[in-house]
């Protein structure tokens, strides 16, 4: 049985991310690009990253910007995945190395994977989300469009494919048992209001997703 990994970002606080590892995640996500509501400081990011278990994945995300201050952020807070969530292309995620990246693709039938086919050897995952989207609106994603991708080919020969966009408590299962991803990523449709993650729609999301892993 495949054990479909889950990613909760937007995390901003310890109280939220031992909440998150509590639930059952696999990794939580911290958000650094300043524009964006969910932006922490790099001081409460070593809080988060020292509070975890060691099981959980620390992952910080960026959106274009500059490789210096994406490596500085990665030392200070000691992540273990960097998220890259901008138009970044082959040679900035190789410049990462030894870091495992995460890239996002705002996927859509225009997207071209071709540069994704032979990726640099610490790229990990390949995010889809929802195409015009920052992250976090709970904009839901064109699952029908992934899925015709998915048996059109596109995605072979592709690093591991995460999803994201609009998921839920509510509508993750049926997603995971109609694409089977290898991960699901979430942040507004865990949370009890804007920037703070419920406890219960964490657990809710991690029982929907095993449910559909063992069916």
């Amino acid at each position: 049985m495949h054990r479909t990994w889950i990613k909760f970002c937007g995390i901003r606080s310890v109280e939220d991310a031992l909440a998150a590892a509590e639930a059952g995640a696999d990794a939580v996500g911290m958000v650094f690009h300043p524009p964006a509501r969910r932006c922490i400081s790099i001081e409460t990011g070593r809080k988060i990253a020292a509070a975890l278990p060691a099981r959980i994945h620390r992952i910080g995300l960026f959106v274009d910007q500059p490789l210096a201050e994406v490596l500085r952020i990665v030392t200070e807070v000691s992540f273990q995945i960097v998220q890259l969530h901008g138009n970044e292309p082959a040679n900035v995620v190789e410049a990462i190395a030894p870091t495992p990246v995460m890239k996002t693709i705002k996927f859509s039938s225009a997207v071209n994977l071709t540069e994704w086919s032979h990726p640099p050897d610490n790229l990990f995952q390949i995010l889809l989300d929802t195409p015009g989207s920052t992250g976090g609106t709970g904009v839901e994603n064109n699952w029908e469009l992934i899925e015709q991708a998915q048996a059109n080919g596109r995605f072979d020969g592709l690093k591991p494919i995460v999803l994201a966009g609009g998921l839920n408590p509510e509508n993750v299962g049926a997603i995971v048992r109609r694409l089977r991803p290898f991960g699901v990523d979430v942040s507004s449709g865990i949370e009890a209001e804007w920037g703070k993650k419920s406890p219960e729609r964490m657990r809710a999301f991690v029982k929907a997703v095993r449910a559909a892993d063992a069916d």
